[in-house]
């Protein structure tokens, strides 16, 4: 989970990044998003990735006090 999340975040800066340089990642690889979603595309690939990279580290925890 940890990997996913890192991978899904590191997705996100680069959109982020993106959207301020005038690149379209979505678009670049043959996805057309709302415009709605695209502005806020980048913030919630962040949040789910943090959100996976913390579900990974309560499992190695669990597992370790066991």
């Amino acid at each position: 989970m940890k990997i996913a999340g890192i991978i899904l975040i590191i997705f996100g800066l680069v959109d982020l990044v993106g959207n301020y340089a005038d690149f379209d990642l979505w678009t670049t690889i043959g996805i057309q998003l709302p415009e709605i979603i695209w502005k806020f595309s980048a913030y919630i690939e962040i949040a789910a990735g943090y959100f996976l990279f913390n579900m990974g580290s309560g499992d190695s925890e669990a597992v370790e006090e066991a």
